[in-house]
């Protein structure tokens, strides 16, 4: 059974930067496309952005675009996530994610969601 737990969750103002990581364990890191999700209170859960098992390449949601990128190191089993130019409205509980099924911007996650999940991790963002 995969485990994922986030870290570097916080407090920043509007415009700083955050980087959130995301270490796997009990499975082969490798084979799990792995993205992340977030969830604001009052809100649906939102795709925010995921990779391919390779690294090769990289699907992200509108609102995160040119701001959020993705990297992940198979070797060491962990997902990193750089959110520079912060809003407030990124303020969320932020959700590692694993699947064996591609995960990709448009997939209806309400109907398949990914296969594991990590336990959240909070930021939230100041104007």
């Amino acid at each position: 059974q995969v485990q994922l737990v986030e870290s570097g969750g916080g407090s920043v103002q509007a415009g700083g930067s955050l980087v959130l990581s995301c270490a796997a364990s009990g499975g082969t890191f490798n084979t799990l496309y792995m993205g992340w999700f977030r969830q604001a209170p009052g809100k649906r859960r939102e795709f925010v952005l995921a990779m391919h098992r390779s690294g090769a390449q990289s699907w992200y949601g509108d609102s995160v675009k040119g701001r959020f990128t993705i990297s992940r190191d198979n070797d060491k089993g962990t997902m990193t996530l750089q959110m520079n130019s912060l809003k407030p409205e990124d303020t969320a509980v932020y959700y590692c994610a694993g699947d064996r099924e591609i995960m990709y911007r448009d997939r209806d996650y309400d109907k398949v969601p990914p296969d594991y999940w990590g336990q959240g991790t909070q930021v939230t963002v100041s104007s």
